[in-house]
């Protein structure tokens, strides 16, 4: 692999954001330099743009092999590329099979090798009857596990009840090894409104606010007593914010992660009929997005991840607008940097936080220590975004673009994007990566 030198006057570095050249070798970064200490030959950043390093997306859904037809490796990896994404760590569900076995983490490895545009990591599954799974799994290299408190909406993934989430907990403890959940309560949602229809406020009412609250308390009552090491997935509900506060306060090792759509939408404004906006959690009232802006703010929110979450137009039932019977995710991986650059910018947040909430957390979380930063010994996974310049949302590049950002203008463009130091244009040049892999 051959040698790559990019700089910029603006580049943004573990420290802070300076001029300076990014010496790269083999597709690692061996020196980051003055600004005019650099070879003939050497790419140089235009004046509006900003290197940065390539951002870790640590809650993608593939869905392949089983549901190819809602995403694949191939499309997935392609808008990542195109969106600054240089890492993603793909959700064991919802490929058939799911990602609860070695065997089954085996052929998902076996269908991604060849196909990838940039590089990739795995989650395991941890669902009833899988215990003798989580050892084998950790050891083959996964990142973690995720687990579902209620339905997940796939039967081939079960959720885990108060004893089952325990014994994984025990078990994944003795590992050292990391749990997500998809923490919503079903018994709270069970006695909330039935959310059929085109109404977005009667969706709304059928997932309250509760069922998280309820969850995350179950979620940290476990996590403490068993020791363990817990993250909260797509946090939708601000009013959770206190409870996992309190908790890390007494040394509880819980983190937790949202999105950019609860970043960037507000329920006042979801028109009704308009399915692509489902999702579970859902998106809240604005209050709740002012209220995680600020979390973000504070340090009390970790990371910022897509929750890609695609599927077919059929299952998005847009011909009906039915919120009962559409499939609820939302399909963002490509836009999810100017989504919530565009949002921090509003908000006089600079683009140094945005990189760490989409880069550094998300590659220590799911441990991969070449990936996060520009510096020396980490990957080349470089990005070239001008910050300023804005765009309306088209030519998305996953295999089906029905999201709800069509149409809406965001600020921040992606320009270039440089994979261990080669041009990340598509071409399947990735990898796939285990835990801890340098």
């Amino acid at each position: 692999m051959s040698s790559l030198v990019v700089r910029a006057r603006r580049v943004v570095l573990p420290d802070g954001e300076r001029s300076a050249a990014v010496h790269t070798e083999g597709g690692v970064i061996t020196a980051v330099t003055a600004y005019e200490d650099v070879p003939a030959g050497a790419v140089t950043l235009a004046d509006d743009e900003v290197l940065i390093p390539g951002l870790v997306d640590s809650h993608v859904h593939v869905n392949e092999p089983g549901r190819t037809e809602w995403e694949g490796f191939a499309t997935a990896s392609r808008a990542a590329a195109a969106g600054g994404v240089t890492t993603i760590v793909d959700m064991p569900l919802n490929s058939v099979p799911a990602t609860t076995t070695l065997e089954a983490l085996h052929v998902k490895r076996e269908v991604a090798e060849g196909q990838v545009a940039v590089d990739v990591a795995f989650w395991g599954g941890a669902v009833p009857g899988n215990l003798d799974q989580l050892r084998p799994l950790h050891e083959a290299g996964v990142v973690g596990f995720k687990c579902f408190l209620l339905d997940s909406g796939v039967p081939e993934f079960p959720p885990l009840d108060d004893a089952g989430l325990r014994a994984a907990l025990t078990e994944l403890t003795a590992l050292d090894a990391l749990l997500i959940a998809h923490a919503e309560d079903a018994d709270v949602i069970a006695g909330a409104p039935d959310p059929n229809g085109a109404s977005y406020a009667a969706f709304l009412a059928s997932r309250p606010p509760a069922a998280e609250e309820t969850a995350i308390g179950r979620l940290v009552a476990a996590t403490r007593d068993t020791g363990a090491r817990t993250h909260v997935v797509h946090l939708a509900d601000a009013d959770a914010l206190p409870l996992l506060r309190a908790a890390r306060a007494e040394g509880v090792r819980i983190s937790v992660e949202t999105c950019p759509h609860y970043l960037s939408f507000a329920a006042e404004d979801v028109p009704d009929g308009d399915t692509a906006f489902k999702c579970c959690p859902p998106i809240r009232e604005v209050w709740h997005r002012e209220a995680l802006w600020a979390a973000l703010a504070d340090g009390d929110i970790d990371l910022v991840v897509s929750d890609h979450s695609p599927c077919t137009p059929e299952l998005k039932r847009l011909d009906v607008g039915d919120f009962g019977l559409a499939w609820g995710g939302i399909a963002s991986l490509q836009v999810a940097l100017p989504a919530v650059w565009s949002g921090a910018r509003a908000r006089g947040m600079p683009l140094t936080d945005v990189v760490r909430w989409m880069s550094a957390a998300p590659a220590r979380q799911a441990g991969l220590p070449g990936k996060g930063a520009i510096a020396v010994g980490k990957d080349a996974d470089l990005v070239g975004f001008a910050p300023d310049e804005r765009w309306t949302v088209d030519r998305l590049l996953h295999r089906n673009p029905v999201t709800p950002y069509a149409g809406r203008e965001l600020t921040g463009v992606v320009r270039r994007t440089w994979l261990r130091g080669g041009e990340a244009d598509g071409t399947p040049l990735g990898r796939l990566l285990s835990r801890g892999a340098p």
